[in-house]
């Protein structure tokens, strides 16, 4: 009779942490936290509200499966938010741990879950909205605070330069700003469509570009232009999924708007700690981790390209990062 044995640097599993990533996962409420912790981030107050408990109780269960070795937390100014601890590589409970959540993650969501998220999404982009419409002439001087357009303008333009464009390359570009990047899209692509769901902020980017004849500007979000069916061989989001109330979401929703070889280019900080942001202005987010992107883009089909990242006087970091659809 032969024994098989594991490779001699296998690492081998502990069973007291065995026993606590499975006994904590051992729970039916607790499945459907990981579940909506698929890819976004929620406070526990939020986390309440999606499943109808009491916030004790919603404590209760996090507290559980974060001992677990389950989630992780990250500081949004006073609040803190829980979202699903990363898999490290080599680790040995990796297997198990990544079985589990791909079942779970294959399991819909409920028509109520979704009614609920789709509530929770709405007040929080109406948070963001009402800061636009109540600080968009004085958001540039704010933006200058953290990186305004200047700053990293040069890098974006060498990143989207740097693709092979076919002759009749169209761009859209989410969330322009004050149309700084319009003239270059302008010049550089047969025709460029603006969206941003702000209207006193698409109306300042229009009146900054009175004399671009083939940028079109569009009142909305990511999910008006998939409502009208715009597609396009280039789109650019720069420094607006810290707005955002599901970055995760609009990473879908970019990957939609692509054609297929087109590509995702994104500018956007990297993970701070200065909570002032989202006072002055109007973040949601403070920053991303690199790997946020690249497991967002890998779920929207995206596939990774050039990376960037520079850091700014102020201890502010940005990256800049390419990402592209099959053809």
């Amino acid at each position: 009779m032969t024994h098989s044995h594991p490779p001699k640097d296998a690492q081998s599993v502990d069973p007291q942490q065995l026993s606590s990533l499975l006994k904590a996962a051992a729970d039916p409420l607790r499945l459907e936290i990981l579940r909506l912790l698929a890819q976004d981030s929620y406070g526990v107050l939020e986390l309440a509200g999606l499943l109808d408990m009491p916030q004790s109780g919603m404590s209760h269960h996090l507290k559980v499966l974060s001992k677990g070795g389950w989630l992780t937390t990250r500081r949004e100014g006073n609040s803190i938010y829980y979202r699903r601890k990363p898999l490290l590589p080599g680790h040995p409970l990796n297997d198990a741990k990544a079985a589990l959540l791909a079942t779970i993650d294959q399991q819909p969501l409920s028509d109520e879950r979704r009614a609920r998220l789709s509530a929770l999404y709405e007040a929080r982009s109406q948070t963001s909205q009402q800061f636009f419409a109540e600080n968009a002439e004085k958001f540039q001087a704010q933006q200058d605070l953290i990186a305004s357009f200047p700053v990293y303008g040069d890098s974006v333009r060498e990143a989207l330069a740097a693709i092979s464009w076919p002759d009749n390359a169209t761009a859209i570009e989410v969330g322009p700003g004050a149309g700084e990047l319009l003239p270059w899209l302008s010049e550089h692509f047969r025709s460029v469509t603006a969206i941003d769901n702000a209207p006193e902020m698409l109306a300042q980017a229009r009146a900054n570009n009175q004399g671009l004849t083939n940028v079109n500007f569009l009142l909305g979000d990511t999910r008006t232009a998939l409502g009208e069916q715009l597609t396009a061989h280039c789109v650019v989001i720069n420094m607006v999924l810290h707005h955002t109330p599901s970055p995760a979401d609009v990473f879908q929703d970019l990957a939609g708007l692509l054609t297929p070889g087109g590509w995702l280019v994104i500018t956007d900080l990297c993970r701070h700690e200065q909570s002032w942001a989202q006072a002055n202005c109007g973040d949601l987010w403070q920053g991303f981790e690199p790997e946020d992107f690249s497991h967002w883009a890998k779920r929207a089909g995206l596939e990774e390209g050039q990376s960037a990242y520079f850091a700014l006087r102020n201890g502010f970091q940005i990256q800049i990062r390419q990402f592209q659809l099959a053809p």
